[in-house]
């Protein structure tokens, strides 16, 4: 009875409401706090939400090309 009534109103029995932000959120929110900042990658990856530095070291590489500690060196040099 319950999973019909959950199938006619739609609920599925979870949360729609996301806690962390969206991936291309988490990763632009990480970008900017690699540029802007000299915290370690580790606290990069918590302050932004991922489950820990090597989630966002595989994520960087996958969107950038490059690990966040050499896409830092590469943005700091621009800068100088």
């Amino acid at each position: 009875m319950l999973a019909r009534s959950r199938a006619r109103s739609g609920a599925t029995g979870s949360s729609t409401r996301s806690v962390r932000p969206p991936p291309p959120q988490r990763r632009n929110a990480a970008e900017e706090l690699l540029e802007t900042t000299d915290l370690p990658v580790e606290e990069v990856a918590r302050r932004v939400g991922y489950a820990g530095a090597a989630v966002l070291r595989e994520q960087f590489v996958r969107r950038r090309g490059v690990p966040p500690r050499a896409y830092r060196r590469a943005f700091t040099q621009r800068r100088t």
